[in-house]
């Protein structure tokens, strides 16, 4: 008898596509968080496989806090723009102009738990039952908390002591009004697992993943790139380095590396050798030991 075989990639690839195949079995109105980072266009390609040949039938949903890389943004447009899919836009400064939540101040302030009330409100206001991240188990300790059908409460909270049991692959997606869930397809992938997927399938990234020259700062022992909204203190300079990013959050706390890697191959070896988190340069996890997990249980992605 012939036997078959998986890869690892095509195991991943497929336990990722029966998980989008179930989201949309079992929920009436799911989208995608899309933030423009390869987890969240790795989620999308996985979607497109899934469906094939129609398109992706959930619409993608951004929360847009105003501090985003230029570079992201466009590469979100073009998206859109190529698969002809609906795109959700909850803005954090609509938020911010409306009361919901207050601007922080200081030298650290950041829109990064701002997003969180931004994020509720259109889950809300689109009846949205279901929502796709692209969060993987590797990358944080509280993202490893996570089942693939994360449940949400009616206030949009997560308790990760109260979480479903998802024996023999079973997932569970019954709530109650109000209530919703997050699902996440990409638990089980590790960072090299995305970029080794990435190369394998040529998927287009933002060229913020590759190694360029950029006028940076040195601030907390990360590169935070130059930009209209970061306030220089003294004694800080600006250099010029060759860097890129490992992740991608707001401009303002989205610390880069130095780095020659510009293409997906390097990217690959130099992940390969790396003992530090991707998330390691992101000044919104260094608040805090819990600092992730707090953001979460309040209905952060």
């Amino acid at each position: 008898m012939n036997k078959y075989y998986l890869n690892y990639l095509d195991e991943l690839e497929s336990e990722a596509i029966y998980i989008l195949r179930e989201v949309w079995a079992q929920f009436e109105n799911p989208v995608i968080l899309f933030s423009g980072g390869k987890d969240s266009i790795l989620v999308t390609h996985l979607a497109k496989k899934a469906f094939y040949p129609s398109k992706i039938p959930f619409a993608l949903m951004h929360v847009d806090t105003g501090h985003n890389f230029p570079e992201t943004i466009q590469f979100r447009d073009d998206l859109i723009k190529e698969l002809g899919v609906k795109l959700i836009v909850g803005s954090v400064q609509d938020s911010i102009d409306m009361g919901r939540v207050a601007e922080e101040k200081g030298k650290n302030a950041t829109r990064n738990a701002l997003q969180i009330t931004t994020l509720l409100d259109a889950i809300e206001e689109n009846k949205v039952d279901c929502a796709i991240g692209g969060g993987r188990r590797d990358e944080e300790k509280a993202r490893a908390k996570e089942r693939f059908f994360s449940h949400r409460n009616d206030f949009g909270e997560w308790d990760p002591k109260n979480q479903r049991p998802e024996l023999w692959n079973l997932l569970n997606g019954k709530h109650y009004e109000g209530e919703h869930f997050r699902a996440f397809p990409i638990s089980n992938w590790t960072e090299m697992d995305v970029w080794n997927y990435i190369q394998r399938e040529n998927i287009s990234i933002p060229s913020l993943y590759f190694a360029h020259e950029r006028e940076v700062v040195n601030r907390a022992n990360s590169w935070i790139p130059l930009s209209e909204f970061l306030k220089l203190e003294e004694g800080e300079k600006v250099e010029k380095k060759k860097i890129r990013f490992r992740t991608l959050g707001d401009i303002t706390i989205t610390g880069g590396i130095e780095s020659d890697a510009d293409t997906l191959e390097k990217i690959a070896s130099e992940v390969s050798a790396m003992r530090k988190t991707e998330r390691g340069d992101r000044s919104d996890d260094k608040r805090s030991e819990t600092a992730m997990e707090d953001r979460k249980k309040q209905g952060y992605f």
